[in-house]
């Protein structure tokens, strides 16, 4: 975890993610980004120079086959609480308004329904497993689908919520967590969305991974150009 580990604390002391007394809250859906930023962040707690609390927030979106159970093992083996909150947005998406776009208001109502639950307990920041990969298919969907220049900010504030979100894992890659996983044993737990693997995210993610094949160094320099981004407002 020592590469993991050393771009995740640049990662927060470059954007001041945490100050002492902070209620963390980390979005843990089961997948490999989130369940190896908890892992992280219970290592990091260890040695930082804040002080602060950590628990797990899972989001049941109702559907069958979805392992509660695996992700809230692993929380207990690296001694994590652990929360889970029931909702029936399956059911409002997919069989009610049977949407034939489903992840926007998916991902809204998810999002609206994690916020509902760090607030309930009174947490005051939100961390979320988004990487350097994530970041970059951000841009280029905004710029291909919305016509502007937009993507995954490092913190941002919440003003209805009065809720911090932050990403402390954006300087690392999709490889990285990948070799985390399998080096650490990690468990991972399948995605039963219908639509997973079958969205416009994941068009454009093996778009330019098709582009990095090509261009040696495209993604660093994408990434660079990110960070160095002020000027359009990308993350300030």
């Amino acid at each position: 975890m020592k590469k993991v580990l050393g771009l995740t604390r640049r990662c927060i002391q470059d954007f001041d993610m945490i100050q002492d007394g902070d209620r963390i809250g980390v979005g843990l859906s089961g997948g490999k980004d989130s369940m190896v930023l908890l892992y992280a962040l219970k290592l990091y707690q260890n040695f930082s120079p804040e002080k602060f609390e950590l628990e797990a927030f899972t989001i049941d979106l109702g559907f069958d086959g979805f392992n509660i159970s695996q992700i809230e093992g692993y929380c207990k083996n690296i001694d994590i609480p652990f929360n889970v909150k029931k909702t029936n947005i399956k059911n409002i998406v997919f069989d009610v308004r049977k949407e034939k776009n489903p992840c926007s208001l998916c991902a809204n109502m998810r999002r609206g329904a994690l916020h509902n639950a760090l607030k309930e307990k009174d947490f005051n920041k939100l961390a979320l497993g988004h990487h350097t990969d994530d970041a970059i298919d951000t841009l280029f969907l905004s710029m291909f689908y919305e016509g502007r220049i937009n993507t995954l900010s490092p913190k941002s504030f919440l003003t209805r919520k009065e809720l911090y979100v932050i990403r402390p894992f954006l300087y690392l890659s999709e490889k990285d967590i990948k070799s985390a996983i399998s080096k650490f044993k990690i468990p991972v737990v399948t995605n039963p969305c219908y639509v997973d693997k079958k969205t416009k995210r994941e068009e454009i993610h093996n778009l330019l991974e098709s582009i990095y094949a090509e261009i040696p160094g495209a993604r660093d320099k994408i990434f660079t150009a990110m960070k160095n981004g002020k000027e359009v407002n990308l993350w300030f």
